[in-house]
């Protein structure tokens, strides 16, 4: 689904700090710059490199046009940032060191995942991780008081229908997102159940490893040759850096309870069978390496799950009961149950996906079904990675269309959002540019900025 206004140009994203934060770690665009300063605002600097470090980046991720005017907006952009932070110290806001040690650790993670190690991510810095936070310890302060700022600007602003109303109507036709076709689905799931037998099995498995482990071998190299979470076994089974409300409660109890290089007993989540070791533990965080196996389905187990559900399938179809009923009645998916069988989109939160957010066999289960049609039993993997089996209904399916207030209000009320922060904060900065101190070098005095305030100082 489209999110913004089409084409919108870098040049008019001057309000995109209000809705992400410029200041980012990066792991590319190392280019050395012959440094100077560009510009002052209050007591804050803006560098000749924190301009082309940011260009550098944009051209990285595909962005094309004029140097001269994204150079101009990635300025303007840094002006208004600068403008907050000097704010931010002028209203004494503060951020705690907790605030700015948890935000440095999940950042640092984050690049960590992408870049494959720890130890791959000191080699690219030529520093210790230590010594990496300490080099972005004050950009991350900065950036959280940025962010409070922001927030004690326009956080509460809402909008009210008739905004939304006149929004659309004043907006012009071609500047509206264009919304592709999108479907809502029912669902009724079916988790063939474990034998006791294979549940046995899988503990057995799990015992052998622990009693391996406390002999010697390393936990790591039978993470990768035997959990059967392929996100973390090719990283020796290690999830990184993660707070007791990241995990499901079980794995969570049994993760921060461990000391270090103990391995744990069997756990039984969810998702199925752990044995965890703890890594490290960082203030509320831990890092832990885990292996995960599942008991396997029996064959007999997948039959009656499908027999039930071509039964119930039959059911349905001669009116005997309705699909959300029998979602509401019969359905093993709790998220899905309580609605009827509706299925929420975990990238918008809404219920409704674009077929290219679909998975491989939803995709081609439903591609050519047509409203209030039922699918026959099809076997998959939910997003906790077990093996389901599910009968689907199409509630709606949408014609790709400009958008509108009839089918998308929820998507209006969010840009009409957007539109009035912008407002809203394009005036705060008009106030505060009078009475702040702005100066910028002749290089930049050229650049066609949004707000003129800025060459007025």
């Amino acid at each position: 689904m489209a999110t913004g206004l089409r084409n919108l140009t870098i040049n008019k994203k001057i309000f995109a700090l209000f809705i992400s934060v410029i200041f980012s770690f990066t792991i590319s665009a190392q280019d050395e710059v012959i440094d100077r300063i560009a510009g002052v605002v209050g007591d804050q600097i803006i560098l000749q490199s924190d301009i082309e470090n940011q260009y550098i980046q944009l051209k990285a991720q595909g962005y094309r046009g004029n140097e001269e005017k994204i150079k101009c907006s990635i300025f303007e952009d840094q002006l208004a940032q600068k403008l907050l932070l000097n704010q931010a110290k002028v209203d004494s806001i503060e951020v705690t060191e907790s605030q700015v040690e948890m935000e440095l650790n999940r950042r640092l993670q984050t690049f960590i995942n992408q870049i494959g190690s720890e130890k791959q991510l000191e080699d690219y810095y030529k520093k210790s991780i230590l010594e990496i936070k300490e080099d972005f310890r004050e950009l991350i302060r900065n950036q959280l008081l940025t962010e409070e700022m922001q927030r004690n600007i326009a956080g509460e602003i809402t909008v009210t229908p008739s905004e939304v109303k006149k929004f659309y109507k004043r907006a012009p036709k071609d500047s509206l997102p264009l919304i592709n076709s999108q479907i809502e689905i029912r669902q009724i799931v079916k988790i063939p159940p474990f034998s006791e037998e294979a549940k046995l099995e899988v503990r057995e498995k799990l015992l052998n490893l622990r009693k391996r482990i406390i002999s010697g071998e390393k936990f790591s190299t039978l993470a990768v040759l035997y959990s059967e979470d392929k996100g973390t076994a090719i990283k020796g089974g290690k999830l990184g850096f993660m707070n007791k409300a990241d995990l499901v409660t079980e794995f969570a109890n049994t993760a921060f309870s461990l000391k270090e290089g103990i391995v744990s007993t069997i756990v039984e989540t969810e998702f199925g069978y752990h044995i965890i070791k703890l890594i490290d533990r960082r203030n509320d965080q831990v890092n832990v390496r885990h292996i995960l196996m599942k008991p396997k389905t029996s064959p007999e187990a997948k039959q009656q799950a499908r027999n039930f559900l071509d039964s119930l399938n039959r059911i349905i179809r001669t009116d005997s009961i309705s699909f959300k009923n029998a979602a509401r009645r019969y359905s093993d998916d709790p998220d899905s149950r309580l609605s009827g069988g509706i299925i929420l989109n975990p990238r918008t939160g809404d219920t409704k996906f674009e077929m290219d957010q679909l998975n491989r066999e939803m995709y081609y289960v439903v591609k050519d079904m047509k409203t209030g049609e039922i699918s026959e039993p099809f076997e998959t993997i939910d997003e906790k990675g077990n093996l389901v089996y599910k009968i689907v209904s199409i509630t709606s399916r949408s014609k790709p269309h400009t958008a509108n207030l009839e089918n998308d209000y929820e998507l209006l009320q969010e840009l009409t959002k957007q539109s009035k922060q912008q407002e809203f904060f394009s005036n705060w900065i008009n106030d505060k540019q009078r009475n702040t101190y702005i100066r910028i070098v002749d290089d930049y005095q050229t650049c066609k900025f949004s707000n003129k305030g800025w060459l007025d100082k």
